[in-house]
């Protein structure tokens, strides 16, 4: 049950996917002009990283690994990544017609967002640490650190967007008129989610 914790409350806080790793940059700053967009792709990306990881988690253990082709990690995991985003598309222009087209050319690029290939690579190549033992993690773990990890990129990208509609409202120099004053403020944010790195 700690190990659980320690892969939520670092994923989010700690080791956040965006404002720590450096993954999904180009979305954060596209769609997080409004706050309601931002929730949308927020949600869509959680749904992709989520189900993505434990696809290509389950591809990778009973498919890649026993037949050698492990060198095929990447390739395997952007199909598995681009059919999910397209089912999700689908879905989003069914249920949603309304937040389909606010997301618009967007939803596309959640294809190519490096955040989803990002966290599934990592949970198939990277070992982690929990207290003095290291290991790779299991279906479980990789399911529970797929979901905080969307979890910490949707609250980054609600958060920002937050800032982004009240700054739209400030008197912000010409200069640094919108994507100057939107990169200080993501890098303000990155330096403020520094400061959980000394809980885990």
């Amino acid at each position: 049950m700690a190990e659980y914790l320690i892969i939520i409350v670092s994923a989010i806080f700690v080791n956040n996917i965006v404002l720590a790793q450096f993954l999904g940059v180009c979305p954060f700053l596209g769609v997080s002009n409004k706050l309601s967009t931002a929730t949308g792709m927020s949600g869509a990306v959680c749904f992709v990283i989520t189900l993505a990881t434990v696809v290509t988690y389950l591809i990778n253990k009973f498919f890649l690994v026993p037949l050698g082709l492990t060198f095929l990690h990447t390739i395997a995991f952007i199909l598995v990544i681009a059919a999910l985003v397209q089912i999700v598309e689908i879905v989003l222009k069914k249920i949603s017609p309304s937040l389909y087209q606010a997301l618009g050319i967007f939803l596309p690029l959640i294809t190519t967002n490096c955040a989803v290939l990002g966290v599934a690579l990592n949970v198939v190549t990277k070992e982690f640490t929990f207290g003095s033992t290291t290991h790779m993690l299991n279906l479980g773990e990789a399911t529970v650190y797929a979901l905080a990890t969307s979890l910490g990129y949707g609250l980054a990208m609600i958060l920002f967007a937050g800032l982004r509609e009240q700054l739209a409202m400030n008197d912000v120099p010409k200069s640094f008129r919108g994507l100057p004053i939107a990169l200080i403020t993501v890098g303000i944010m990155a330096m403020a989610f520094l400061g959980f790195s000394g809980i885990v």
